[in-house]
């Protein structure tokens, strides 16, 4: 017949006394044990290497933002988009009347910083230059799309590996 140990507080996540070598007292669990503990199995898997994902990525404007004072704004951050982000300029009205306001609108929730403005909303993306707005479009497609815009593929004449930007879908649209 088989018995089982009672549990005690180790069983509990309390350490327990440990037995000294030869009897007597029992010695604290945070003693050293009289035998060396068995090693680990050669297999035995590490834990997973938790990874950050990047949420931010900064950018630089190709000829920057002109704010009222005349100070030209380059340097900026965007964050990755959230659903929210995509669904809610769909109820704006200047949306809704005219689709390509979609962009702007969009751009305007997730640039998180664009030089020194103290705030970054869609009034300020509307009265940025064209190629400004172009890029911003581009870069929020990069970073949302994790890499999949890119393809690698085979020059037919000589062979040679290069990348090609598969990317055409209009901002806001998966």
């Amino acid at each position: 017949m088989r018995r089982t140990a009672a549990r005690g507080p180790a069983a509990a996540g309390v350490p327990a006394a440990v037995p000294a070598a030869g009897g007597g007292e029992p010695a604290p669990a945070s003693a050293p044990a009289p035998f060396p503990a068995a090693a680990a199995p050669a297999s035995a898997v590490p834990p997973p290497v938790q990874q950050r994902l990047q949420t931010e990525f900064p950018f630089e404007l190709p000829r920057g933002y002109v704010d009222e004072a005349g100070v030209v704004h380059r340097d900026g951050v965007m964050r990755l988009s959230t659903a929210r982000d995509e669904l809610v300029p769909l109820r704006d009205i200047r949306v809704q009347e005219n689709p390509a306001y979609l962009s702007v609108v969009l751009l305007g929730r997730v640039i998180t910083r664009l030089g020194t403005l103290p705030l970054v909303h869609d009034g300020v993306v509307e009265n940025m230059f064209a190629s400004d707005l172009a890029f911003l479009q581009d870069f929020y497609r990069q970073i949302n799309a994790e890499g999949h815009t890119r393809a690698t593929v085979e020059c037919p004449h000589c062979a040679e590996p290069f990348e090609v930007e598969l990317g055409g879908s209009r901002l806001g649209e998966s």
